[in-house]
């Protein structure tokens, strides 16, 4: 892993665990509430560049906001592909929000084709009946985590504090489902990994996470060594280095 990365995912760390901290603090005074968004900030928030998804990712569509008024609601540029891509986006022909929450994509009669509702900061989810769930997340964000993801493919292995490596593995980017990927155990591995038997790996809001087939996980967080350390810590922890 470069130290460009480790740097970057250290300092997406740092953030999230600073802003956490300000919010236990905000909340911690008298009569203090956290403050609710209008439908108008949400709208505001919006306008730019979008991935429109499938939930594993394998289709993908950008779509542009804008504050432009069109007919019904608000104007939107779809990507050429999107069509050929996601077949139900030939429909939309702008977008509005709806309530406090609901960012619409809708057709020319103002009726929606798809609603999403924010699941986490930039992140959109999605559901048309009989089809299955769509993502709608930033464009930016979602480019840099496949940038991320691409850095993390290949050979790693698995050492104790002391240096010694108890397990080979490789990342790949063949598609496991619910946004994963297979990961495979090279022979020889120390039963501490076997006996855990990890199949599949992603990346979670900078935490790397090893995923087994009954749905156990291992969480690891990169460390100041350009490296990963499971967490939470032991005394002889688990680290994670390239190969």
């Amino acid at each position: 892993m470069s130290e460009l990365r480790h740097n970057s995912v250290l300092r997406r760390l740092t953030l999230w665990r600073l802003g956490l901290v300000a919010l236990m603090v905000f909340l911690a005074r008298p009569g203090a509430a956290p403050a609710q968004q209008s439908s108008s900030d949400l709208a505001a928030s919006m306008i730019g560049q979008w991935e429109l998804s499938t939930a594993e990712r394998n289709k993908t569509c950008v779509v542009t906001l804008k504050s432009d008024k069109a007919a019904t609601g608000l104007q939107l540029e779809l990507e050429k592909g999107c069509a050929a891509a996601l077949p139900f986006t030939k429909a939309i022909a702008a977008w509005s929000v709806k309530g406090l929450d609901i960012v619409r994509l809708q057709d020319d009669k103002a009726e929606a084709v798809i609603d999403f509702t924010e699941v986490e900061s930039g992140i959109f989810e999605g559901m048309r009946s009989g089809e299955g769930v769509y993502i709608l997340q930033n464009l930016a964000a979602a480019r840099a985590l496949t940038r991320s993801m691409d850095q993390m493919i290949g050979d790693w292995a698995i050492v104790r504090e002391q240096g010694k490596v108890i397990c080979g593995l490789t990342l790949t980017n063949n598609d496991a489902g619910n946004d994963t990927f297979q990961l495979f155990l090279k022979p020889r591995c120390d039963s501490a990994v076997a006996n855990f038997k990890p199949i599949a790996w992603k990346l979670d809001r900078g935490e790397l996470q090893f995923l087994a087939a009954d749905g156990e996980a291992w969480h690891f967080e990169a460390d100041d060594n350009a490296q990963w350390r499971r967490v939470p810590d032991t005394a002889d922890p688990m680290i994670l280095i390239r190969q």
